[in-house]
């Protein structure tokens, strides 16, 4: 009878530790899946020689529209 008694708790503990087993490893499992987010860089993004070229190229334009836009209107109410 105490052989009958202690199989059945084994059998109960056996089963109590199979269900936080698989409880723990459907924790790990979600944080394996959800990526780690890293925090977005602050400050000035870098660019390549050929985008400084263009950048560069596109204020040139841009200050000698101001430019000629300037001297157009000081002409005119002079």
């Amino acid at each position: 009878m105490d052989l009958e008694k202690a199989i059945r708790d084994l059998l109960a503990e056996r089963d109590r530790i199979s269900g936080i087993i698989a409880q723990l490893e459907l924790m790990q499992k979600r944080e394996t899946a959800s990526p780690v987010r890293s925090q977005k860089q602050r400050g000035r993004k870098s660019m390549s020689d050929e985008e400084r070229a263009i950048v560069s190229n596109r204020m040139r334009q841009y200050w000698e529209s101001r430019r000629k836009s300037k001297n157009g209107q000081s002409e005119a109410t002079a």
